[in-house]
């Protein structure tokens, strides 16, 4: 039986396992999930002391990231739970902020993400994809598990368009990218990488300052103002 491809708030993020003299990339499924509240984007790796500083100050880029774009007008009255999934060590770096700011917008605007496709970057306030390191170890772990998996889906993976000038890939990677077996996306910008993930457009604000309705911007800002306007009520 095939496997489900698409969900919501879920993406395989990317990280580079370092032995010594080797080292090798590995997906790790993050998850996301979203509800009311005043306690903003909770860390639970953070919670359990499992996180670095650098991965702490990525999703602390993720809070100000949503206030900024979508919730200028109104308070952010949103609890937001991120996790690695099954992830038993440390984690440091901020190489995964882009993946779980995806998985956030994915679960304020109820839009499924392709679990076919990978992702790796770094993100910062205004929602430029910023370079990583590790970046050919994580084409090529992933590249390397999808090949053992039998689909009818062409994987790939979401990288950052700055790390395009340090790809050293192997042949068989370079062969598959040429055949079509398997996709890298280089983007700039998370709009560009939930409009791949996604197949929806992910729209821009008009000179009115709306987004265009069915958008994922639009109902990632409304479902923070339906969030805002209940905290509100809860008041009264």
């Amino acid at each position: 039986m095939e496997a489900i491809t698409e969900i919501i708030g879920q993406i395989n993020g990317v990280a580079v396992l370092d032995l010594g003299n080797f080292s090798f990339g590995h997906p790790s499924k993050i998850t996301a999930l979203t509800r009311l509240g005043k306690g903003g984007v909770i860390n639970i790796e953070r919670e359990v002391k499992l996180s670095g500083p650098t991965h702490d100050k990525g999703m602390m880029i993720l809070s100000a990231y949503l206030a900024a774009k979508y919730a200028k007008d109104f308070p952010l009255s949103m609890t937001a739970t991120l996790v690695f999934e099954q992830s038993y060590g440390k984690i440091d770096g901020d190489s995964a902020s882009c993946a779980e700011l995806f998985t956030l917008l994915s679960s304020l605007s109820e839009v499924s993400l392709d679990q076919s496709i990978a992702v790796t970057g770094s993100v910062n306030q205004n929602g430029q994809v910023q370079a990583v390191g590790g970046i050919n170890e994580k084409i090529e772990g992933f590249y390397d598990i999808c090949s053992l998996v039998e689909s009818k889906k062409t994987h790939g993976i979401i990288i950052p368009a700055s790390n395009v000038k340090h790809l050293m890939l192997k042949e068989e990677v370079l062969e598959a990218v040429k055949n079509d077996t398997f996709r890298i996306y280089a983007i700039e910008n998370v709009d560009e990488g939930m409009e791949i993930l996604s197949g929806k457009t992910s729209g821009k604000k008009d000179k009115n300052d709306k987004f265009p309705k069915d958008s994922i911007n639009y109902h990632v800002e409304e479902k923070l103002k339906l969030l805002a306007n209940k905290s509100r009520q809860k008041k009264i």
